[in-house]
């Protein structure tokens, strides 16, 4: 079984080259689809890095979201988990796991684009797991439109509040709850140092989420919170078949970065783990590009 821990060749340690179209109507299921992304379900191993934590992860049902919430289950936090009612049956899976990890899941579904559903993510934290000291912001909307006369007012806006206002709104809430030694751990992409012409709304949040978090960090470290951004490159999750890519663009999915693949959901997990533990505490403001290779400032 491939995993994260035996020595091997990088390039060869996950699924190899593109994909075949499968497109889905959003926001996309995991469980649909081939191959089933790895997630790290059966493969993950925790060392207590985050023992006795009380966390939020949205977009928690699938993909980085869903290998992030498993792996802080493994670590030892309790997490609560935000994702789009359409999407229960994968978020499902996902707290039978947290629970065999022998911690508390709670489930929260809603829409990110609702300020007061986004805000409301933090009382319900604060209620159910008696506080709040880890927040990992990964739900995120991506559209291609090769042209710009082709992307709506509308998409636009849900593309806004879905990546950068819902960030704004849960932090917000979530500060004055937040102690000394907490963590936000934010997602960005590379998207936001190399846009692509398809990706116009989209590449423009990561980039304002890489500012709207090291601003903040710089604001905040001297509370004890620390703010830090986890940028992928292409990882293979719905997202990119519920319109995140153009269908004849999945045969080639991933096979220009150097390792000449996709990323997992399983590779991105460590580097949430680790931003969000103390191991990382003299980090802060920083953004840990996990692309594949492809070259970043």
């Amino acid at each position: 079984m491939t995993d994260q821990y035996t020595f091997g060749n990088p390039v060869t340690r996950y699924h190899q080259g593109g994909f075949e179209p499968q497109p889905q109507d959003g926001p996309g299921l995991a469980s649909e689809l081939s191959p089933r992304p790895d997630h790290g379900e059966a493969t993950y191993r925790g060392t207590g890095r985050l023992e006795g934590r009380k966390a939020l992860v949205t977009g928690a049902d699938s993909g980085i979201g869903r290998a992030t919430a498993i792996a802080f289950a493994r670590e030892g936090a309790d997490v609560v988990l935000s994702f789009l009612p359409s999407e229960e049956s994968d978020a499902r899976e996902v707290a039978d796991l947290v629970e065999q990890a022998g911690r508390k899941a709670v489930l929260a579904p809603g829409d990110l684009t609702d300020e007061q559903y986004a805000r409301g993510l933090v009382a319900t934290a604060v209620r159910e797991l008696g506080g709040l000291d880890a927040l990992a912001v990964v739900a995120g909307k991506q559209q291609h439109a090769e042209d710009v006369a082709d992307i709506t007012s509308q998409q636009f806006d849900e593309t806004m509040r879905t990546n950068v206002h819902s960030l704004f709104w849960i932090v917000q809430e979530a500060v004055p709850h937040l102690p000394p030694g907490s963590t936000i751990v934010t997602t960005s992409s590379i998207q936001g140092y190399q846009p692509s012409p398809n990706l116009v709304d989209y590449a423009t949040t990561k980039s304002a989420i890489i500012a709207m978090s090291q601003a903040l960090a710089q604001q905040l470290a001297p509370k004890g919170i620390r703010v830090n951004v986890v940028a992928p490159g292409p990882v293979w999750t719905p997202l990119q078949v519920a319109g995140g890519q153009p269908d004849d663009a999945m045969p080639e999915f991933g096979t220009s970065t150097p390792l000449g693949r996709a990323g997992q959901p399983a590779e991105l997990a460590p580097p949430f783990v680790f931003l969000s533990s103390g191991e990382s505490s003299y980090v802060v403001g920083e953004v840990l590009n996990v692309n594949g290779g492809m070259p970043t400032p």
